[in-house]
């Protein structure tokens, strides 16, 4: 969006009178140091963990799955209502905490998430985000649905309101010690409750759905936060009313709107469709969910399993294929070395044999030609002996 088309900011306070950094480490110090100074009792005490359950119910119930995500239908007496649970939790107004809530969704885990621990690292993304002064006032356009209705213009702007409200009721109740432990303490832990979801559910949990951002499930997170802690599910499928997908998934956000439903005062709830819950599954998550599935799921089970096996035959086959061939090529290579000795050797036979040959014919050719000699000089010798004899007998004849 332009912005020349980019609605007006409305500002709520001045800077130092909102939840600033001074006033968050203010009443931190005070919730840590005051009860000390008051003690505490049974009524405090029940006045802090019960408003602990109602305030982080108007978080979760209210600015969270209806403000930012519309996940059910109500009236609109009843959708102040959940405004005003929600802004005595004293984390700003509803507009401004839906709008963001959008954009962080729109923008998960990327440099445009206003609380990204992935990109601006934990404690920002804790507590850093909603005492910056960059998020300071609400833009109507973030959240134009709601946006069109005074009432909520004006809680959202004077967000006080109701905390201030809420402490005066606890000083009625129980004097200073129920201010300090029913507005202080238990504001503090719903804080840190509210804020362990945009920070620890990013980087602590299991993962069931393969998500573009790095969010989270977490059954510790789910039961401080009245179910906010099924973030992996939530980020997976944003717009529904339950965020524990599952029976086993802790939510009490959803319970309380279920018996809401039942008495007519909200409605509509949204829930995951069928095949929502089958999709982008992560790993372990899948076999997991297909133990809880029935027996589609068990069949979707088998064919894993029967695709791992077939996956380690055909390796383990690929692997033999490669040994044998490995044998094979050793094999020839042997023969092919054993062939060319042999060629060798015979080789080197048939040059002795030709050379012992040669020696042998030369041999019995001398041995012949000494002896034709010897006879030819016998002969000769005969002769001229003969001759001899024959020339002295002819002049005795005469």
């Amino acid at each position: 969006m332009s912005e020349k088309t980019r609605p007006t900011v409305v500002k709520a306070l001045p800077f130092w009178l909102q939840t600033s950094l001074i006033g968050f480490v203010l009443i931190h110090v005070a919730s840590l140091a005051l009860p000390f100074v008051v003690g505490v009792g049974l009524k405090s005490l029940a006045l802090c963990i019960g408003l602990y359950v109602m305030r982080m119910w108007g978080i979760t119930a209210g600015y969270h799955r209806y403000f930012a995500h519309r996940s059910y239908k109500t009236s609109r007496w009843f959708q102040f209502v959940l405004a005003w649970v929600g802004a005595s939790s004293v984390q700003k107004g509803p507009l401004w905490w839906a709008g963001l809530h959008r954009m962080h969704h729109r923008w998960s885990d990327t440099p445009r998430d206003i609380h990204s621990p992935k990109q601006r690292g934990f404690w920002y993304s804790h507590v850093g985000w909603i005492t910056a002064p960059d998020h300071d006032g609400t833009d109507l356009a973030l959240i134009p649905d709601f946006a069109k209705y005074p009432e909520l213009r004006w809680i959202d702007r004077f967000h006080w309101v109701p905390f201030a409200v809420l402490t005066a009721l606890c000083f009625a109740v129980d004097g200073w010690r129920g201010v300090v432990w029913g507005a202080g303490v238990s504001t503090v832990l719903g804080w840190h409750g509210t804020f362990f979801i945009n920070s620890l559910a990013h980087v602590w949990g299991s993962r069931r759905y393969e998500t573009t951002d790095t969010s989270r499930n977490n059954p510790v997170l789910a039961l401080i936060t009245l179910g906010e802690g099924w973030h992996n599910n939530h980020h997976h499928y944003m717009n529904s009313a339950n965020q524990g997908f599952f029976w086993w998934e802790v939510d009490v956000s959803y319970y309380t709107l279920r018996a809401l439903a039942l008495l007519g005062v909200v409605r509509d709830l949204r829930r995951p469709p069928a095949h929502v819950l089958r999709d982008k599954l992560v790993g372990a998550a899948e076999l997991a969910s297909a133990k809880f599935s029935g027996a589609r799921a068990s069949a979707e089970l088998k064919l894993i399993e029967a695709r791992t096996a077939m996956g380690n035959a055909v390796e383990s086959a690929e692997l033999r294929l490669t040994e044998a061939r490995t044998a094979v090529g050793q094999a020839v290579e042997s023969a092919e070395q054993r062939l060319t000795e042999a060629r060798t050797a015979v080789g080197q036979a048939a040059s002795e044999a030709r050379t012992a040959m040669g020696s042998a014919v030369e041999n019995v050719t001398l041995a012949a030609e000494t002896r034709l000699t010897e006879a030819r000089d016998a002969v000769e010798s005969a002769v001229e002996s003969a001759v001899e004899a024959v020339d002295a007998t002819a002049p005795a004849k005469n």
